[in-house]
């Protein structure tokens, strides 16, 4: 059994080549017996379970292919593609996994979420993450047509562009508190988000940042059975 562990591809029609990285992800880790775990934004945005592209139904004819060769794909939602439902992932027999996940591996305990609760000094996302993420007008957005979802989209990402470039990297970091929090009860705690690729030490627990991808390789996390699910931690180059 290998788990495999990514998040923030960010994958969209405009930069192909992230898609081509993941298409590439599937086909070397097909035939291994994979768990595949996938925490947030692995879109750049995502407007809709209905949203339909020649582009997109290329990465899902891969993730049946992938299911059908005997492994499984998780997801948790990011701040980019927190619209993404179950509807989606039934495509390919894919798993909707809360937006914090215990699991237990070869008596390792580890926490699962993107990471972005965990910026909890950037008090603007913060309150702007539990309007968004409200379920009451997250299902009224989904019921509105897709050419504005889109357009809502866009606005989403110009507004955070505009709003990164006023802030400083230690408020969109994680905060000491809430990582201590969130790590008390388990051995190791991977999330993503903040796009700094990092293991660290917390007394004898360790939280694993997992990197967002580039043109021409993406941070992956593996624990394999074969390797007594030793933590390897890796740039894989595609």
């Amino acid at each position: 059994m290998t788990y495999l562990f990514i998040s923030d591809l960010h994958l969209s029609p405009d930069h192909p080549r992230l898609v081509r990285g993941f298409l590439a992800l599937l086909k070397e880790y097909q035939t291994k017996n994979t768990q595949l775990y996938i925490l947030g934004d692995w879109f750049n945005a995502w407007i809709g379970d209905d949203y339909t592209a020649p582009w997109l139904d290329e990465i899902i004819n891969a993730l049946q292919k992938f299911s059908s060769a005997g492994n499984q794909v998780y997801f948790q939602v990011g701040n980019r593609d927190f619209a993404l439902g179950q509807k989606f992932l039934d495509q390919f027999d894919g798993i909707l996994l809360p937006d914090v996940y215990n699991l237990e591996i070869n008596h390792m305990k580890i926490r699962l979420e993107h990471g972005d609760a965990l910026c909890t000094d950037d008090i603007a996302y913060q309150r702007f993450r539990k309007v968004i993420r409200n379920p009451v007008l997250l299902g009224l957005i989904k019921r509105t047509p897709l050419s504005f979802r889109q357009k809502l989209a866009n606005g989403f990402r110009k507004k955070s562009s505009e709003t990164k470039q006023l802030k400083s990297y230690d408020i969109m970091d994680v905060n000491a508190q809430a990582v201590q929090s969130a790590i008390e009860q388990v051995d190791y705690l991977i999330h993503g988000h903040t796009h700094r690729p990092e293991i660290h030490q917390i007394q004898n627990k360790q939280r694993i940042v997992l990197g967002d991808w580039r043109t021409d390789s993406a941070w992956i996390l593996e624990l394999n059975e074969q390797k007594n699910y030793k933590i390897d931690f890796k740039k894989w180059s595609y």
